[in-house]
């Protein structure tokens, strides 16, 4: 039993040691992309504080969800908060599991680049539309009355610049028609749809996707609007940018990193090499010897294209 567990523990450090050299490799191509995606995630923040000190507190919108479902209350709010942080932290692990398990269908930093894209654009359109149109936030913290509606004027920019985080963004008002949970829910949805492998797990996450849309409007978070614009523009968002961005190589057939595409450099590498090994006589692949005879000045494939030579000499 100690043999076992020491012989399995042995292939589990060489796994996590070669998908670390890989995905290092891949960071080093993709960590610009990787920069900007998270240098937007907090001009996402920075916008969504911007917006709350233009937010003047209202009587709270006419809404059907608001008539169909029950007022969870402001003590139990934690609920819709719960559900987000179980499928964030679901979805972070599954992107880490190359490291861990044999079989694998993705690679860490390709699948967070393609992620990133989609919560990019889908936040780019999110702030448009919260700072085109100011609603009085449905929130209770949002509600006339209450201290954190209204924002003083800043002291300072560096006030703004620092967001207030993590109480700036928890307790944030105006940055409203576009719920920021379901876009991160329905990426992160989505993401596992195309690339995951357990069918289960996917019509789970369907399922966790739609119970949150249902608690942020119960816990009066956001109207019904924001979660309905939310799932359809997403959807539409993924969609023709997942068109436009080059398929991610699959894993699951066993390859090896060493099939994911080279770069111009690593090409151009690769065929002075092949060409210096030609030269000197020596084939390139194993796979590739076949008899090569001179005649005339002439590389001939094979001995038919000799046969043939001779023949129209004759």
């Amino acid at each position: 039993m100690t043999l076992y567990i020491g012989r399995e523990a042995s292939k589990l450090w060489k796994r996590i040691c070669s998908e670390t050299t890989t995905e290092i490799n891949l960071l080093l191509d993709n960590w610009k992309y990787l920069l900007a995606g998270l240098i937007f995630q907090y001009i996402h923040g920075l916008a969504a504080r911007g917006v709350h000190y233009l937010h003047r507190p209202g009587p709270t919108l006419q809404d059907l969800g608001f008539y169909i479902l029950p007022e969870l209350g402001q003590d139990k709010a934690y609920i819709s908060e719960t559900v987000f942080t179980f499928v964030f932290l679901s979805f972070l692990l599954w992107t880490f599991h190359p490291f861990i398990f044999k079989s694998k269908k993705i690679y860490t930093v390709l699948v967070w680049c393609r992620v990133l894209a989609f919560l990019v654009a889908s936040q780019i359109l999110r702030i448009i539309t919260f700072y085109s149109t100011q609603l009085p936030g449905p929130n209770y913290h949002c509600r006339e009355g209450s201290k954190l509606a209204r924002l003083p004027k800043p002291e300072s920019v560096l006030e703004v610049l620092l967001i207030n985080f993590p109480r700036g963004v928890i307790y944030g008002c105006g940055d409203l028609i576009f719920s920021s949970h379901m876009i991160f829910s329905l990426v992160f949805v989505l993401t596992y749809q195309k690339y995951g492998t357990r069918s289960f797990i996917k019509h789970f996450a369907w399922l966790v996707a739609i119970v949150q849309s249902l608690l942020i409007v119960a816990s009066r978070k956001h109207y019904t609007v924001d979660v309905v614009v939310a799932w359809y523009t997403v959807n539409l968002v993924v969609f023709f940018i997942d068109k436009k961005l080059q398929e991610l190589p699959d894993r699951s057939s066993g390859s090896s990193p060493m099939l994911l595409p080279l770069s111009t450099k690593d090409k151009d590498g690769k065929t002075k090499e092949e060409n210096h090994k030609l030269l000197n006589g020596n084939s390139v692949d194993p796979a590739d010897w076949r008899p090569r005879t001179q005649v005339n000045g002439k590389i001939q494939e094979d001995g038919n294209g000799i046969h043939d030579t001779a023949m129209n000499g004759a």
